[in-house]
């Protein structure tokens, strides 16, 4: 059934701007790894594919953060369904 998820990984902690960007810079590049389509936003990273796929990548995600800084939260919403509708065709209408 087709699924997405949309992540956000937060390293915790007080970093600066730039190393923020670079821990969530491994995290998303774990999401893209398999191939999946993946749609970066500001504040959450949306992954779609098969489901047992996904817990994966969420996993290595988070863990991509804890092995560069010791503590990361990461937040997540999974959503299945028939008729889910890809992310670029829910978003592409809003794009100039």
């Amino acid at each position: 059934m087709p699924t997405a998820i949309a992540i956000q990984v937060l390293p915790l902690g007080t970093l600066s701007k730039e190393e923020l960007y670079s821990l969530v810079d491994c995290a998303i590049a774990e999401l893209k790894k398999p191939g999946l389509t993946v749609t970066v936003g500001p504040f959450e990273t949306v992954v779609e594919g098969p489901e047992d796929l996904l817990w994966d990548v969420m996993k290595a995600a988070h863990h991509a953060v804890l092995r560069h800084h010791p503590a990361c939260a990461t937040y997540i919403k999974v959503f299945t369904a028939p008729n889910l509708g890809t992310s670029e065709e829910k978003t592409s209408r809003h794009r100039s």
